[in-house]
């Protein structure tokens, strides 16, 4: 059986594909990963790095046209600059929408993509790395049990029940997620997370906060902050 995992570079996919590879064996393994207009490189050059560490095939995919009438502050095409708070905290001024970093029904899209790409590539199971601290106050709600739930009925179906979906981590939080990282070995010094694409991580935005409060719960301190103010 072989298996491909929507490979991000960041802490979540990356142990989502040591997961895989674990149970599957590398040469079992495909990672996609999938550029969207994000305005840095820093997570694809972050994904090739540890796909080479794993030894994984390695895939590819654009859809940065699909999101071009998007003003999401993440992609390049906008303008607006990307928030230094806790999720929580544009959470209590967003009136029951999404955070600005939602990018439009991405995971639905990238999903529906690796359900076309895991066909054509022999891989029976899609492996993607959501998890509850996402979904929380509705802040990315492709990341939800419901959503998830919903995409894996909708791919088993229009697969002719040939590609099942997998969301290990759905219904865990992210120091969850860190913690089973920490066991199965993840190269955590060799993802990247941050929404900024500077030398090191900014340690401000949503996703930096995330990530360093996930290890400190695991009692260790996150690899690429080593030497960076907080």
């Amino acid at each position: 059986m072989k298996a491909l995992v929507l490979f991000s570079g960041g802490v979540d996919s990356t142990t989502c594909l040591a997961l895989a590879v674990e149970k599957y064996g590398a040469e079992n393994v495909v990672a996609l990963s999938v550029r969207y207009g994000q305005k840095h490189e820093k997570e694809i050059e972050a994904a090739d790095r540890i796909r080479q560490y794993y030894g994984v095939e390695w895939r590819t995919l654009d859809l940065t046209p699909v999101f071009a009438g998007s003003d999401c502050s993440l992609l390049s095409s906008s303008g607006k600059e990307i928030p230094k708070t806790t999720y929580a905290d544009q959470l209590s001024g967003s009136d029951g929408k999404p955070v600005s970093t939602y990018v439009p029904f991405r995971n639905g899209l990238f999903l529906a993509s690796s359900a076309s790409v895991a066909l054509s590539c022999g891989c029976s199971v899609i492996y993607y790395g959501a998890h509850s601290d996402d979904a929380a106050g509705n802040a990315y709600p492709d990341c939800s049990d419901e959503f998830n739930e919903a995409m894996a009925r909708a791919i088993f179906t229009g697969s002719g029940g040939q590609v099942r979906l997998e969301a290990p981590f759905v219904r865990m939080n992210k120091a969850a997620v860190v913690k089973e990282g920490l066991r199965l070995g993840v190269p955590y010094e060799l993802t990247w997370s941050c929404y900024e694409g500077g030398d090191k991580p900014c340690g401000v935005c949503g996703t930096c906060r995330d990530r360093i409060e996930a290890f400190r719960l695991n009692g260790v301190k996150d690899p690429l902050m080593k030497g960076v103010a907080q």
